[in-house]
C-alpha cells in the first residue's frame, strides 16, 4: 500500500487551473510580436494546420504531467510492507506425493488429481508461513526433492514443476513414507507430520507401507493419508515426460480407499477420502489445525520510496515537451 508522507503537497496542483484562469484574463501571457504577411492590398497570410495544434496540445500535456510528477515527488510516496520474522520454530510437514501416471486422471472438479493436490498444498503453505515444508515424490521409487524448508520460493518452484509419470509407473508407498521419516526423525520441531496423497495401492518398492507407518508412530510423527480419486472410468490426459507420448481417453480407476485407510490406522493417524475439492480443502484444514504450533515472531517493516523515480519521470516529460516546442513547433522561448 502506497502512503504519502507530505499529502499537503498536492495543493500545488491547484496552480495549474489558476494559471490558465489568469491567462484567460490575459495575465501572465507570454510576450508575442504579431507579424502580418500579405501582398499589397491582398489577403493576409493565415496558418491553419490541425496537426500543429494537436502537437502543441500534446506538448502542453507533457508539461503539465511533468509538473504533476514533481508535485507527487514532493508529496514523498512510500510503499510500506510488513514481514513476519519468526524467532521460534514451527511445525515440520513433509508431503509424500504420488506422481504415478494415474494421478493425471481428471476426476476432481475437472482437474487432474495431481493438480488438485498441488493447489491444496499451495493454500496450506500460504496459510502456515512459519512451518517448514518438504516434498517426497513417489511412483516406482521414492525420493526427497525438497527437504523441510521455510523458503517458499524454493518449495513452490519445485512443487509447480512436478509432473505425473516423471518417476515411472507404480506406487511405492512404503518407500515414500520411509524417506519422509528419515528426514523428520531427528527434527527438533515441536510437531512433525507426514501427509500422504495417493490414488493407489502399494505395488512397488521393498518396504511394506504398514511397517513404515508404524515406524512413524514410534517416532511420534503424525500421519495423514489422503486417498484421492473416484472409482470407475475416468477421463485421462497425460503426456509421458520421459517419452513425450500423449495419452488421451478414459482409464478404469481401481482406487481402493480401504487399503489406504489401513495404512493410516497402522500409525494411529487420520484418513480422508477425497472425491471433491471441498473434501480436499476440509482435509487440509484439519492438517493445518492439528499441526499448528505456537510461534513467536517480530514484525519488520520494509519501505520503498518513489521520490527518485518520479523526479526522473518529471525530467523526461519536461525534456520531451521542450524538444517538441523547440524543434518541431520551432517556438523561441
Amino acid at each position: 500500500m502506497v502512503e504519502f508522507e507530505n499529502p499537503a503537497a498536492f495543493f500545488l496542483l491547484l496552480l495549474i487551473p489558476i494559471l490558465y484562469f489568469l491567462r484567460y484574463l490575459k495575465i501572465f501571457r507570454g510576450i508575442a510580436f504579431p507579424v502580418i504577411l500579405s501582398d499589397w492590398n491582398g489577403e493576409a497570410f493565415s496558418f491553419h494546420n490541425k496537426s500543429r495544434k494537436i502537437i502543441s496540445v500534446l506538448a502542453t500535456v507533457f508539461g503539465i504531467a511533468s509538473f504533476a510528477c514533481l508535485v507527487a515527488a514532493y508529496a514523498n510516496p512510500v510503499s510500506r510492507n510488513q514481514k513476519k520474522i519468526f524467532t521460534s520454530r514451527g511445525s515440520d510437514i513433509i508431503f509424500v506425493l504420488d506422481i504415478s501416471p494415474s494421478m493425471a486422471a481428471k476426476d476432481i472438479a475437472g482437474m487432474s488429481r495431481l493438480e488438485a493436490a498441488k493447489r491444496a498444498i499451495h493454500a496450506l503453505a500460504d496459510e502456515n508461513s512459519g512451518d517448514s515444508l518438504g516434498i517426497v515424490e513417489m511412483a516406482r521409487d521414492a525420493a526427497v526433492i525438497v527437504p523441510p524448508t521455510m523458503d517458499r520460493k524454493i518449495f513452490f518452484d519445485r512443487l509447480d514443476s512436478i509432473m505425473a509419470g516423471e518417476m515411472g509407473d507404480g506406487t511405492a508407498i512404503g518407500m515414500g513414507l520411509t524417506c519422509a521419516a528419515y528426514h523428520l526423525e531427528k527434527s527438533k520441531a515441536p510437531r512433525k507430520s507426514v501427509v500422504l496423497i495417493s490414488d493407489g495401492e502399494n505395488n512397488a518398492g521393498s518396504i511394506n507401507p504398514n511397517t513404515a507407518a508404524r515406524f512413524l508412530e514410534s517416532k511420534q510423527i503424525s500421519l495423514y493419508v489422503l486417498g484421492i480419486g473416484t472409482k470407475g472410468y475416468v477421463p485421462l490426459e497425460y503426456v509421458d515426460p520421459n517419452t513425450g507420448h500423449v495419452y488421451s481417453g478414459y482409464m478404469e480407476s481401481e482406487y481402493d480407499s480401504q487399503l489406504l485407510s489401513l495404512i493410516a490406522a497402522s500409525a494411529d493417524g487420520s484418513f480422508f477420502n477425497i472425491e471433491t475439492l471441498s473434501a480436499l480443502s476440509n482435509a487440509f484444514n484439519s492438517v493445518s489445525k492439528n499441526e499448528s504450533a505456537v510461534q513467536s515472531y517480530i514484525v519488520k517493516n520494509y519501505d520503498t520510496e518513489y521520490y527518485t523515480v518520479l523526479l526522473l519521470v518529471a525530467a523526461f516529460l519536461f525534456a520531451l515537451s521542450w524538444v517538441i516546442r523547440r524543434f518541431i513547433l520551432q517556438e523561441v522561448f
